[in-house]
């Protein structure tokens, strides 16, 4: 579903949740890399399990993330509703310095095998709804 009228009530919540440094690196993540669980948000932006929980939480109530469990994880991807928004604004944030930083902690970690996404296989990965940027 695509969004054909924004209206303030609808996206004050949104750009609230954008407001944050921390929530932005959370979606930026899940923008570039797909789904992606708790335990990997953590591992990668070195945050507590606290804060981890506390921005996504955040996010999720936001609506601009929805979480899935698989197995023991809840993986949170980008809601319909907001992507194309997320898109345009994500898209700008490319080039920042501290997530391009999250994203070589990214590759270092999973090329390791140290994240949940290589824990519950690769299956996983390759059926969600990733879409390539």
């Amino acid at each position: 579903m695509r969004l054909k009228h924004f209206t303030l009530g609808f996206g004050l919540p949104a750009f609230k949740a954008l407001a944050d440094e921390n929530r932005l690196r959370m979606l930026f993540l899940i923008w570039k890399q797909g789904p992606m669980c708790t335990t990997d948000l953590e591992l990668i932006l070195d945050f507590t399990q606290t804060k981890t929980n506390r921005h996504l939480s955040y996010l999720k109530n936001a609506g601009l993330l929805t979480p899935k469990r698989t197995d023991q994880y809840i993986f949170f991807s980008l809601t319909e509703e907001y992507s194309e928004l997320l898109n345009q604004i994500l898209h700008y944030l490319e080039k920042d310095t501290q997530l391009l930083a999250d994203q070589e902690t990214f590759k270092v970690l999973f090329s390791n095998r140290e994240l949940a996404l290589n824990k519950i296989g690769k299956h996983y990965y390759n059926l969600t709804t990733k879409t390539e940027k």
